[in-house]
């Protein structure tokens, strides 16, 4: 998922994606390298995760196991390369007896979670949740649709959600993004301009723009355009296939995201900003999972609370 409220380029570079390699092809954005000029250069880092907390209660299973009648259903247009440019379409809108974009199945055996991605929607739970650790798997099967069939699969884990359905791009409800992306899994969106997280950057310039990727002791930055993302610490994931592991940590307003075992960014300061400016922290939310354009499978959602958050440690 990419951010509200882009100019349409921008908008259009955000549907190839954020990570890889810059071909070099588009100009320089002077407002862009204006905020970037600050950051330091980023050099690799080895990261682990240490002091682990134990969960002070016990474990919620967000899959029932039978339905999906905690969960509701939203989607976006009919047509979803209209998503990021659209003026006048109408989504297609809440879905209250369930839709065929969002279904529980068996898979290895077990109740799954399957996300169809033709049409780009959100299925949220309805509990709202906070201090929480959050652990799921997911895989791709590997199946992608227009308007991303040449791009990597996309999806995203959505937390602190709030407000209502639809709000961002007629397709989503403002959130804080644990992106799930080919090569980008575990990078940081804000999903809404009012969402303002704070993160440690570096800027590398073998991505595409805005260039930023987590770093250990980088320049404390607020997320948002129109350097509207921050790249994962690393490329975690496993191939296409196969399963992997995301862990969420949420305590207050501060957020770990950890892919297989590596913790690939850490946020503080997530709050929404209000009409006049002010911010109002974000502590809690609802949890979303998105469609967007590839077939994705999520099983073993569940969620602990926690006291007190792990550490990042650099090897």
């Amino acid at each position: 998922m990419r951010r509200v409220g882009l100019g349409l380029v921008t908008a259009l570079s955000l549907l190839v994606g954020a990570g890889g390699v810059d071909a070099g092809a588009a100009e320089p954005d002077p407002k862009l390298e204006a905020i970037l000029r600050g950051d330091p250069d980023y050099r690799a880092q080895r990261l682990m995760l240490a002091d682990i907390p134990v969960p002070s209660g016990p474990a919620i299973n967000l899959l029932n196991g039978r339905d999906l009648s905690d969960w509701d259903i939203w989607l976006g247009y009919p047509d979803p390369a209209l998503t990021y440019v659209n003026k006048t379409a109408q989504p297609i809108g809440a879905r209250p007896g369930g839709d065929p974009i969002f279904t529980l199945v068996r898979l290895d055996g077990e109740p799954t979670l399957r996300v169809d991605g033709t049409t780009w929607g959100s299925i949220v739970h309805r509990g709202s949740f906070g201090d929480y650790h959050l652990r799921l798997e997911f895989k791709w099967s590997g199946k992608r649709h227009a308007p991303r069939l040449d791009l990597p699969e996309n999806n995203g884990l959505l937390y602190h959600s709030f407000g209502t359905a639809g709000t961002v791009y007629g397709t989503w409800m403002p959130s804080v993004e644990f992106e799930i992306m080919r090569g980008s899994t575990g990078m940081v969106v804000p999903v809404g301009t009012m969402v303002k997280p704070v993160t440690d950057v570096a800027r590398d310039r073998s991505l595409i723009d805005p260039q930023r990727r987590f770093m250990v002791g980088g320049r404390p930055v607020t997320v948002e355009a129109p350097a509207w993302n921050v790249e994962a610490a690393t490329d975690a994931e496993r191939p296409v296939g196969e399963w992997n592991v995301l862990d969420l940590y949420v305590l207050g307003n501060r957020s770990i995201h950890v892919v297989n075992g590596v913790p690939v960014m850490e946020l503080r300061d997530l709050s929404v900003q209000q009409a006049d400016g002010s911010r109002t922290p974000l502590t809690r939310g609802h949890i979303q999972f998105q469609s967007e354009g590839a077939e994705t499978f999520f099983r073993r959602i569940t969620l602990q609370p926690i006291t007190r958050l792990p550490r990042i440690v650099v090897q």
